[in-house]
């Protein structure tokens, strides 16, 4: 089954690039994660998976990331949430099962909380829920408060990018704006959390007390040892699959 491509415009005159395969079933929509693209490993796995089971998956990538217009510096969780809610409302019909990814699992969930009557089922990967407030703001050396408060942008070495992250203090600020933590958070459809014991980015613990904050009965939450921050090994992916292809 081919994939198809586009821009959605959006009011500010900023294009939001999607790529989508269609197909039956309840609408898979891809939430990447922080700096992340539509180009990702953990992406292109559900859109091998959708064109082999001809089912419906739209991916997209955020304001200022991959295809999408815009400077990343100016992006935040509002603006990012803004993007979720566009895609979904302009480009989907139906039931979503929404993917969320890191930064794209809390995406996932403001914008289940936005619209709770589209939402079929929810899969989070490593979900950083609250990361602005509760992960990165913590653990901020003096260096990073000062270059914030004076220049607006810290970069923040990553073991990803060798050029660093730039954290900019819009970021942390809108951020905390957005907080679901500790909850209760009024989700009633199923949910799968697939989390890597050995992330250090997202702690696992993070994701039991999101597991926790979920009023849904079906949550089901699986702790990968081995697994990473990224979970984007082989096993990895078919896991994704698996939880995809279980709840949607």
């Amino acid at each position: 089954m081919s994939e198809t491509s586009g821009a959605l415009q959006r009011p500010d005159g900023a294009t939001l690039a999607w790529r989508r395969t269609s197909g039956a079933g309840s609408t898979v929509v891809w939430l990447g994660g922080f700096r992340s693209d539509m180009a990702g490993s953990k992406a292109q796995a559900l859109a091998d998976w959708a064109a082999a089971k001809g089912r419906d998956y739209l991916r997209f990538d955020y304001f200022g990331h991959g295809q999408s217009s815009g400077d990343f510096l100016e992006g935040s969780i509002t603006r990012w949430r803004t993007d979720a809610l566009a895609v979904i409302d302009d480009l989907t019909s139906g039931p979503l099962v929404l993917v969320g990814s890191s930064m794209g699992g809390w995406l996932a969930l403001l914008a289940a909380a936005a619209r709770p009557e589209r939402i079929h089922a929810l899969v989070l990967i490593a979900p950083a829920a609250d990361f602005t407030e509760t992960l990165m703001k913590p653990q901020f050396p003096p260096e990073a408060l000062r270059a914030l408060q004076r220049d607006g942008v810290w970069m923040e070495p990553s073991d990803y990018d060798p050029a660093g992250y730039p954290i900019t203090r819009l970021l942390i600020e809108d951020g905390a704006r957005w907080s679901v933590l500790p909850g209760p958070l009024g989700i009633a459809a199923p949910v799968r959390i697939l989390q890597g014991m050995m992330d250090d980015s997202v702690p696992w613990t993070h994701a039991q007390e999101l597991v926790a904050a979920i009023q849904s009965p079906d949550v089901v939450f699986t702790l990968v040892k081995d697994g990473d921050h990224r979970l984007s090994r082989p096993q990895d992916l078919a896991r994704l699959v698996a939880a995809v292809e279980e709840i949607g």
